[in-house]
């Protein structure tokens, strides 16, 4: 009995863990927002599609506003950069490390020391990003929806492909990097529900290891994900 609470303990601890870095990610996210174009999301797109972000990752409404607060008020003097790190894992897997740090030197020192750590090395500027796309990601619920007609309304704001998701009421809505606003404001125009709104690194082609392999990786990739400064980590890695 005592070993299973034991493991039970374990996963509770860790999807608290989870939870609490999703929160550090979007409250981050939030602090960067307010501070480009303030604290009212009315006139701030961007700070709207943290919020919806936040409901995603179940952030309680009172720490989004005390995050929207403190980023909107004077004393606050955090500023976070957001800071792109790309870099080869073990295996030759491409990893690009997308940041939010008040410190970008403290920030590469310690990626350096998680990558040399695990088999893996930190790269210049570009080099792995030739193996990703960069791209929008809008997840919308498609409940009462014609999904044709979304489609057709969309186009010429940019869209480029509607995936199926893990829900069946629930569709993703991509587009290049460049067409993220436009389609952000036909989404809006359109008055659709959305549930989660990101730009993703998409790799072009996926590398298969063992599963030997992919637990080495792993574990190079679970130290920066750990690390405070990290919001996301993407790679070309087979999962499957």
């Amino acid at each position: 009995m005592g070993r299973v609470f034991e493991k039970r303990k374990h996963k509770m601890f860790k999807r608290y863990g989870q939870m609490a870095r999703q929160f550090t990610r979007v409250g981050k996210e939030i602090a960067i927002a307010v501070k480009a174009g303030g604290g009212n999301p009315d006139t701030n797109a961007r700070l709207r599609i943290c919020i919806q972000n936040a409901k995603a990752v179940s952030m309680p409404k009172d720490r989004v506003d005390a995050a929207i607060e403190k980023a909107s008020g004077k004393a606050d003097t955090s500023h976070y950069h957001e800071v792109i790190y790309e870099g080869k894992g073990p295996f030759g897997i491409g990893v690009i490390v997308e940041t939010a740090t008040d410190n970008p030197t403290r920030t590469v020192s310690n990626l350096r020391v998680h990558f040399n750590r695990n088999g893996g090395e930190l790269g210049n500027s570009g080099s792995q990003s030739f193996n990703f796309e960069h791209k929008g990601v809008f997840r919308i619920s498609t409940v009462g929806l014609d999904m044709d007609d979304v489609e057709l309304s969309l186009i010429d704001c940019g869209l480029d492909n509607i995936e199926g998701a893990e829900s069946d009421d629930e569709v993703y809505l991509q587009c290049q990097f460049s067409d993220f606003g436009s389609i952000q404001k036909g989404i809006e125009a359109l008055k659709l529900n959305v549930i989660e709104a990101k730009i993703l690194y998409i790799p072009n082609a996926l590398i298969e290891l063992t599963q030997e392999q992919k637990d080495e990786v792993n574990k190079m990739l679970e130290k920066i994900q750990e690390d405070d400064d990290v919001q996301e980590v993407y790679t070309n890695m087979m999962e499957e």
